[in-house]
């Protein structure tokens, strides 16, 4: 079981035929994901990767049916992608794309509200449940299938929790990087919802950092409503206030968004706060194995 992405997910590329949707989409294919085609403007009726190319993401949807898209198309254009995307009926929009204007994310959340497309990133590695479809940047070696979700904002930490669920001796279910820009898709609270609902994730772990109060958001749901063991982690415990640490989101504006206050807040939320992400893989398994 997984959420989101599985072996039947069948992904559409835009931006294919560029060096970055070339490179990753090769990654993507090698690692066993169903990637039924891409869309480049103007390239439409030529073959890339051994895949059709198309002109329009409509086109794509009609031709292969896919359900998935992943976009590595330049900021300039990649909002104006994923509304594309979420017109053709596309259920899952990755955006990998950095550096998106915050204007022109703010036109593309509210068109999303009222589609049927969920929006993961932008500015994120993406998605993947192990051993079935890889919709993303991340090096899929380092996932191996278990029962442990990993939500992140960090792409880099997204890959430091998995490999030390694996070296406890557990594995992932699905892993997601939500993004850090200011305006992303897929919220923290979001995805743990959902990792809650599956029946085979066990346990979460949950990484945030300084900014915004997704962390808060999510953690007093849990408190609330916990079904499964949560391991949480803020990034950012040294950064000055009113300094931006690595994502453009990541920016203490109050005592409230501090490492210290987040890490307060979840502690007292019943999720098991760690000081050091080394910790990660340690303190998941103490909490499932009991």
């Amino acid at each position: 079981m997984s959420i989101l992405v599985n072996k039947n997910s069948r992904v559409l590329v835009q931006g294919f035929t560029g060096t970055e949707g070339t490179f990753h989409a090769s990654q993507m294919i090698e690692y066993g994901t169903n990637v039924v085609g891409g869309v480049t403007p103007k390239k439409g009726g030529t073959t890339h990767l051994d895949r059709p190319v198309f002109d329009t993401v409509d086109a794509a949807v009609r031709a292969t049916n896919a359900n998935v898209s992943i976009i590595f198309v330049p900021p300039a254009f990649a909002a104006d992608a994923i509304m594309e995307s979420a017109e053709s009926g596309i259920a899952l929009i990755v955006c990998i794309t950095e550096g998106i204007p915050v204007q022109d994310m703010v036109r593309v959340k509210n068109y999303i509200s009222s589609s049927q497309s969920r929006l993961i990133g932008p500015n994120c590695p993406g998605i993947i449940t192990p051993d079935e479809c890889k919709v993303g940047i991340m090096p899929g070696f380092i996932f191996k299938k278990g029962k442990i979700g990993i939500v992140s904002k960090s792409g880099t930490l997204t890959y430091e929790a998995a490999d030390q669920i694996v070296k406890a001796g557990l594995g992932i279910s699905t892993a997601i990087g939500i993004g850090g820009d200011p305006i992303i898709g897929t919220t923290t609270l979001d995805a743990i919802q959902m990792f809650m609902n599956d029946s085979e994730t066990d346990g979460i772990v949950m990484i945030g950092e300084i900014g915004g109060n997704m962390e808060a958001d999510a953690a007093r749901w849990v408190k609330d409503h916990n079904q499964k063991p949560v391991v949480g982690f803020i990034a950012g415990q040294t950064a000055p206030p009113g300094r931006r640490m690595g994502h453009a989101g990541a920016i203490v504006g109050g005592a409230s968004d501090t490492a210290a206050a987040k890490m307060k807040i979840l502690g007292e939320c019943g999720i098991h706060v760690i000081q050091s992400p080394a910790d990660i893989g340690k303190r998941m398994a103490e909490v499932i194995n009991g």
